[in-house]
């Protein structure tokens, strides 16, 4: 399906929508959580425009394209009332690879309802206005009572994001692991503001992720000895970068210790404070749950290699 088709795809939903209101160019601007319709292995979407009917459009968008990252819109323009965009990314080294992923949207009333081509795969979308996030992490909150996510003996307490899938983790000697390609891993309980303290192994060259209210990824990565970046070890994946990379070598056990108020996200690994209390723009890679302004799971991430956990606890933040 070329783009030209898509644009006549999302008019077609727009249409099919009592007394639809085509939305001013302007209203495409700002920060939007989507959420996927159809099969989309739970994964959900987050978009940000500036510039729409005001000059050249740009933007980013999580979710989009293969990959997840947070990628770059390119040649954004509006036509007929609807945003047109591809995202691009290269899959080899030399660059010989660009994969192109076209995504349209309208605007009706605060909606957007949009359509992204992965492929030969159209994935149809609603987009709502990202909400705004009130609470500051201003010294008022105080830890309630611990909750221990893991018992050292089973995955009570977890389920996989798609149902059936458990075989992808394991518990061995009282710690949590992980087989090749494990779905990923979704706490039962969810929270809101709270402290988490982990302590967790990467294997050589893996990496893995742990996801904060099933929205935001810290990266869990082997990478001792490197530059800090946003995509290295205890980072908010392609957002926030570490200070300092405080990485311990692959087969050593590591600690982090996550505070997580609104969206000031604050972050210590092996006792050395890496971000803090960073504002947190929006949804990363590993996102699961569009409601941002609910209470979310804790997620793991088991698809990028060996990753094993010995602690998880939630200690939720209460005023």
């Amino acid at each position: 399906m070329g783009v030209h088709s898509m644009k006549r795809l999302v008019l077609t939903l727009l249409l099919c929508v009592a007394n639809p209101a085509w939305g001013s160019d302007e209203g495409f601007n700002g920060r939007w959580v989507i959420e996927p319709l159809g099969d989309n292995n739970g994964r959900v979407m987050w978009l940000e425009i500036s510039g729409a009917g005001a000059g050249p459009i740009s933007g980013f968008m999580v979710g989009g394209g293969p990959g997840g990252q947070l990628d770059p819109i390119h040649d954004a323009k509006i036509e007929g009332g609807q945003l047109a965009f591809h995202l691009e990314r290269l899959f080899r080294r030399d660059g010989s690879r660009l994969i192109k992923t076209p995504v349209v949207a309208a605007l009706q009333g605060d909606v957007l309802h949009g359509a992204a081509m992965r492929g030969q795969r159209t994935i149809l979308w609603l987009g709502k206005r990202a909400p705004a996030l009130l609470d500051r992490d201003d010294g008022s909150w105080k830890q309630s009572e611990p909750v221990a996510l893991l018992n050292g003996r089973d995955l009570s307490g977890w389920h996989t994001l798609r149902p059936g899938r458990e075989e992808g983790w394991y518990v061995e000697g009282g710690i949590l692991k992980n087989h090749r390609r494990a779905d990923l891993l979704v706490s039962d309980q969810a929270f809101w503001n709270f402290r988490l303290q982990v302590e967790f192994l990467v294997h050589p060259g893996m990496n893995g992720g742990i996801g904060l209210r099933g929205r935001y990824e810290v990266q869990i990565l082997d990478d001792h000895g490197t530059p800090a970046s946003d995509h290295g070890n205890a980072a908010l994946y392609g957002r926030i970068a570490p200070t300092v990379n405080a990485s311990r070598p692959a087969r050593e056990w590591q600690s982090l210790d996550v505070r997580l108020v609104g969206r000031e996200l604050t972050v210590e690994l092996n006792g050395v404070k890496t971000i803090d209390r960073k504002i947190i723009d929006g949804f990363t890679a590993m996102a699961t749950d569009w409601r941002e302004d609910m209470p979310g799971p804790i997620t793991l991430q088991g698809d990028h290699g060996a990753v094993e956990f010995r602690k998880i606890v939630v200690t939720p933040l209460t005023q």
